[in-house]
């Protein structure tokens, strides 16, 4: 199969290309962003998916299938800006399957589409409506691009649509939302909090993705890895020390005294869980993860120690 990846520089996206190249499906790779390590197998194409030399890209490639990973998941530049990128992307890219006979569009969303409320269900099934604009309106632009990748399915039936709401992803690589999360020594609570935090080894979810592709789905899947653990755990098993703030100064501590900076609508992924109900995706493609939800932790961890090492960090003094 031949398989074109937007976002393919990203961690997760080389990962993906990896798994495929491995597939032997011959992988196509879209990005703004170089990688000048792209392994054999891996066609990159360094352009931005909204202009014309992409879409001259996939009408002279024709690929069988896109994966499109490319929004902007960090939170810390301007809305309006991560907006025009995100919607501006995924309509490009659903525009050009429709355009170019692209049979199999996969959009990989995000978990946190569904909101965090102290009234939503524990776990959240493929069929609830969107609250994360709410209570994050940072998310607004993810959100949007979800529902448009998701109107496909009937503006576009000849195309094979996939909207993969996948969670928190967590590995080596130290890369992603849970990951900036827990990048400093120190890592910021709400007093009185201690959600259910649900992720999935960086590997498993690129595995995750290329099952999709397999077998073909069609519609909206949650995706996730080994069962929930309380945030606490996650930060003491990765090493960290947990600093729990009475809700009023949270805001206020937030990028001060080694805490990391979190987007103003981020307090209450902190304080209520967001969990997303996996059996569809499960039953569907028969995915299982490999790394249950210590191991991934340690992977994490055990990356820093030796990037720490390389680094001369923590090396004894005589």
């Amino acid at each position: 199969m031949k398989v074109l990846v937007t976002g393919v520089s990203g961690k997760l996206g080389q990962l993906l290309a990896k798994v495929l190249v491995a597939a032997k499906h011959e992988v196509i790779g879209v990005d703004r962003r170089p990688w000048p390590l792209a392994p054999e197998g891996v066609e990159m194409h360094e352009v931005d998916l909204r202009k014309r030399p992409a879409e001259a890209v996939v009408r002279s490639r024709r690929p069988d299938a896109m994966v499109h990973m490319a929004t902007v998941a960090h939170l810390q530049g301007k809305q309006a800006a991560r907006h025009r990128m995100s919607l501006g992307a995924t309509k490009a890219a659903i525009d050009y399957c429709n355009r170019y006979d692209v049979r199999h569009a996969v959009f990989v969303g995000r978990h946190t589409y569904y909101g965090a409320s102290p009234d939503s269900p524990l776990y959240h099934n493929e069929d609830e409506p969107p609250m994360a604009s709410d209570d994050f309106p940072e998310l607004a632009d993810l959100v949007a691009a979800d529902l448009f990748a998701g109107s496909a399915l009937w503006r576009h039936p000849q195309i094979n649509t996939t909207v993969l709401r996948l969670c928190y992803t967590l590995g080596p690589s130290r890369h992603g939302t849970l990951a900036e999360y827990l990048k400093g020594p120190k890592v910021p609570t709400v007093m009185g909090f201690d959600p259910l935090y649900q992720f999935i080894h960086e590997s498993d979810a690129a595995h995750a993705i290329a099952a999709c592709l397999q077998h073909g789905l069609r519609g909206v899947f949650n995706v996730a890895g080994p069962s929930p653990l309380p945030l606490s755990t996650i930060i003491k098993e990765t090493g960290r020390e947990r600093v729990s703030l009475p809700e009023p100064l949270f805001a206020f501590m937030l990028g001060k005294f080694g805490l990391p900076r979190l987007a103003p609508g981020a307090v209450n992924h902190i304080k209520f869980p967001v969990v997303v109900d996996t059996t569809t995706f499960r039953q569907a493609t028969g995915f299982k993860h490999r790394f249950d939800e210590y191991e991934t932790l340690a992977a994490f961890r055990e990356q820093e120690l030796v990037s720490k090492s390389d680094a001369g960090i923590g090396e004894p003094k005589y």
